[in-house]
């Protein structure tokens, strides 16, 4: 009785180890790799509606862009000044769990602003992201910042006034990017002339284009105050 008693006792040890080394394993598991998941989340969200961006969304290659200048600059404070439904936001915010910031993004429409943060959610991004629906001519011009990257798809007309509003409160080493935007096609629409004649009268910014994509993009880095 005495020796089944012990083999008892061994044997319930031995499960209690094992459970205990199994749920170990999966707490340092998930510890260690937390972002790992979310990483899996966002690329099945982004895999399952390739294509289905429509209002005025980036494309994919302008969205691995956006993400790439984030992690190389490792900026943690970004803007972003019209967020149609949410493509080129899930590629920014993404860039920035990793870096450990935190997205701004204005939006007008309260149909795209729904849609937005739907997205938003779904891929897993919501804590990284504060969604605004409002005018941007209104609010650009009162946040505080400071902000270490900006990335400007808004209306074409009111480019430069966003720039003039946003450039006081972008930190040396920080980044301008704008959408629409191509040193070879800069007249095609009305406002982005404008933008870029006073982009690269700026002696304090150092701008090159993005043509890789049909779209093209302007991507400027601020390297002094004045």
């Amino acid at each position: 009785m005495n020796r089944t008693f012990k083999l008892g006792f061994l044997f319930f040890s031995l499960c209690l180890y094992l459970c205990l080394q199994v749920v170990a394993s999966g707490f340092a598991t998930k510890t260690a790799g937390g972002n790992q998941s979310l990483d899996d989340r966002v690329r099945n969200f982004l895999d399952s509606h390739r294509r289905s961006w429509r209002d005025m969304n980036v494309s994919e290659a302008d969205g691995k862009v956006l993400y790439d200048i984030i992690i190389k600059h490792k900026y943690k404070k970004a803007l972003e000044i019209g967020t149609s439904t949410g493509h080129s936001g899930i590629w920014i915010a993404w860039a920035l769990s990793k870096t450990g910031g935190k997205l701004i993004t204005v939006e007008i429409n309260e149909g795209r602003y729904k849609q937005a943060l739907a997205n938003f959610e779904e891929a897993g991004l919501s804590d990284y992201i504060d969604a605004r629906l409002t005018d941007a001519h209104e609010l650009v011009p009162k946040l505080k910042g400071p902000f270490d990257f900006v990335f400007c798809d808004a209306d074409k007309g009111w480019y430069k006034n966003y720039l003039i509003a946003v450039l006081p409160k972008l930190e040396v080493g920080g980044c301008y990017s704008a959408h629409n935007v191509s040193g070879r096609r800069r007249g095609r629409m009305w406002g982005i002339g404008e933008f870029v004649d006073y982009l690269e009268s700026l002696p304090n910014m150092e701008t090159t284009y993005e043509d890789s994509g049909w779209s093209g993009m302007s991507i400027s880095y601020k390297k002094s105050e004045k």
